[in-house]
């Protein structure tokens, strides 16, 4: 596991689009797998810039989202659809057929969730996987617990999951309890990951996500276990390392 300090937020959101951009460009038809959350705003910004600039082409590239809540409708403004159209998607030249999303609105979640993972294996599986973590350790909506999920799968958010995620929303009552996420085994299979964490609310996590046993109670430990993984974080995230 390599560990990358940045100073402050910009610089590790600067740092973390340079490498999205390096897989891009050495290679064009790269598969993605992408977070959303205020941790990698600044990682989409910098790549919307870059690819304005002409340092990045988006044509051939797929992506898969993480995760997205579960009834929440496409367009509703704290979906990850919207999320995702409105910091990257709507921003480069992705094609939308090369981008996927866990769709939160059918009804057989089961089949869905199936056909999510096929569709990933059929793309030839993810090269690299952005991933932000909670002060909880859960990436995606793998939440701890006892037993975590191995594949994609409808999950119940945790109470602090919840009441961090209530400040996007109007009211506690809107705040979903459930959603689709990405499971522990598929992000496993990235060939590559890199994970972001800014500010001291994070640090304890990145503590227990390099240093603490692996652990499915601390999801992010079992990062430890990949042999390619990165985690770009500022001065705050690693305030305890």
């Amino acid at each position: 596991m390599r560990v990358i300090i940045e100073k402050d937020y910009q610089t590790m959101s600067r740092k973390a689009a340079l490498l999205v951009a390096s897989q891009v460009n050495l290679k064009p038809d790269s598969v993605l797998g992408l977070a959303t959350g205020s941790t990698p705003e600044g990682m989409y910004q910098e790549l919307v810039q870059m690819y304005h600039r002409g340092e990045i082409d988006f044509s051939e590239v797929i992506t898969f989202n993480l995760d997205e809540y579960y009834k929440l409708t496409p367009d509703n403004k704290e979906s990850y659809h919207y999320y995702m159209q409105q910091n990257l998607f709507k921003h480069v030249n992705l094609y939308s057929e090369n981008t996927n999303i866990p769709r939160g609105m059918v009804e057989n979640m089961e089949t869905e969730c199936k056909y999510y993972e096929e569709k990933i294996q059929r793309a030839g599986g993810i090269d690299l996987q952005v991933l932000g973590i909670g002060s909880n350790g859960h990436i995606g909506f793998n939440e701890p617990g006892d037993r975590l999920n191995v594949t994609t799968k409808l999950v119940k958010l945790t109470e602090e999951t919840i009441k961090s995620n209530s400040r996007f929303f109007d009211s506690p009552e809107e705040v979903p309890r459930k959603a689709v996420s990405v499971g522990m085994a598929t992000i496993l299979k990235a060939e590559r990951i890199i994970l972001l964490a800014s500010g001291r609310n994070k640090a304890e996590a990145i503590k227990k996500t390099v240093n603490g046993y692996v652990d499915t109670r601390v999801p992010s430990s079992l990062l430890q276990t990949h042999p390619e993984v990165t985690l770009i974080i500022d001065e705050e995230a690693a305030n305890l390392l």
